[in-house]
């Protein structure tokens, strides 16, 4: 993986873009911090694809709401309850 300067790959952004359909993802940094990494749309979706859906995603979907199997209560015996 190639790096980037964030102001070359501005600069030169065709060459850029060109390097990644090429030689794969490429990884650009903003004052010597990795910041960003360009990767070609298949790859992408190849990640997308694979990725499990957040927490959030889970309990809001609409399809996944239902009645929790909840099982019948038991006839076990309380502990007797220790005197003061």
């Amino acid at each position: 993986m190639s790096t980037w300067p964030v102001q070359d790959a501005k600069a030169r952004f065709s060459e850029f873009l060109q390097a990644c359909l090429t030689n794969g993802p490429q990884l650009v940094t903003k004052r010597g911090q990795e910041a960003a990494v360009l990767v070609p749309v298949s790859q992408w979706r190849q990640l997308q694809a694979s990725s499990q859906p957040s927490l959030k995603q889970v309990l809001l979907d609409p399809a996944a709401r239902g009645d929790l199997p909840v099982p019948p209560r038991g006839q076990a015996q309380r502990r007797p309850a220790l005197e003061l």
